[in-house]
């Protein structure tokens, strides 16, 4: 049964759930599992990429899950070693091909690597297959804020998210306020730091206030925040834990007191140098 998730509008009539499942570092082999608990469990979005190697075990599961693939809202992610427009457009439709959908429901620019490539080109390439009507909705992983600004430069199409790193350690106030002046939804990755958050004094506190794990406050915060989010976990009931978080809320000086635990602190690459390839 599908959990009432709040959705956030990305314009053209397209909705994502606030609240998902992510894949990374999943390895392909329990994919499918993984992927069928979670739609099991109430979840309604999948997030994967092309570099975690597992998109067709994502489609194997939303294929044998009896659900409407209508129901499922995925995100997929552009491979790190498509450095041109044409071998973008080849490795959007091995994306497709993948999943086994008519479209991805969004599908971003992993990491904008400014030193080894243009990412404009390859922007490019999402813009050209959405008009094709081969993708739904594009947008990018990972951007700067001077790179949202050259891609304003070059194109009339903005995203419509930027995934990024995000949790109490690295709240990224000025890259979400960029995003939320021209339209770009904020999307969190590693949203509790790899755990390193959940053992700090102030979120294990207000989790005790309130009768929640430090877990769920991350989460709650993120979501209060407005941010969409996909924790990632193989443990069915951390699953369902992660989807309690609807019937609770955090009062201002939680928020707050969460929120100044800031120390600009990455668990991933620097996007102005991460140069990663595959």
């Amino acid at each position: 049964m599908a959990a009432d998730i709040p959705t956030v509008d990305l314009g053209d009539g397209i909705r994502i759930p606030q609240l998902g499942f992510g894949v990374f570092q999943i390895p392909p082999e329990e994919t499918e599992a993984a992927v069928a608990q979670a739609l099991t469990v109430g979840y309604r979005h999948i997030d994967t990429a092309q570099g975690y190697r597992n998109e067709k075990q994502v489609g194997d599961a939303i294929d044998a899950s009896g659900l409407d693939p209508d129901e499922v809202f995925v995100t997929s992610k552009l491979g790190l070693a498509h450095m041109t427009y044409d071998e973008a457009r080849v490795a959007i439709d091995d994306t497709v091909t993948a999943l086994r959908v008519t479209k991805p429901d969004l599908f971003l620019v992993h990491w904008p690597l400014p030193t080894v490539r243009d990412y404009t080109v390859v922007w490019r390439a999402l813009v050209d297959a959405r008009a094709d009507g081969v993708l739904r909705a594009i947008g990018v992983s990972n951007f700067q804020i001077a790179h949202l600004e050259r891609l304003r430069d070059v194109s009339d199409l903005v995203p419509v998210v930027n995934q990024i790193e995000l949790h109490p350690y690295l709240t990224q106030e000025p890259l979400r306020a960029y995003g939320a002046e021209h339209g770009i939804v904020t999307e969190a990755w590693s949203p509790i730091a790899q755990g390193l958050v959940l053992g700090d004094p102030v979120v294990v506190g207000i989790g005790e206030e309130i009768g929640r794990s430090p877990a769920q406050v991350v989460l709650r915060w993120h979501l209060q925040r407005g941010t969409v989010v996909f924790p990632k976990s193989t443990s069915p009931a951390r699953m369902a834990e992660n989807l309690r978080l609807f019937d609770f809320s955090l009062d201002d000086d939680q928020m707050a007191a969460i929120s100044a635990l800031n120390r600009d602190q990455r668990t991933g690459g620097d996007p102005d140098t991460f140069r990663y390839t595959y």
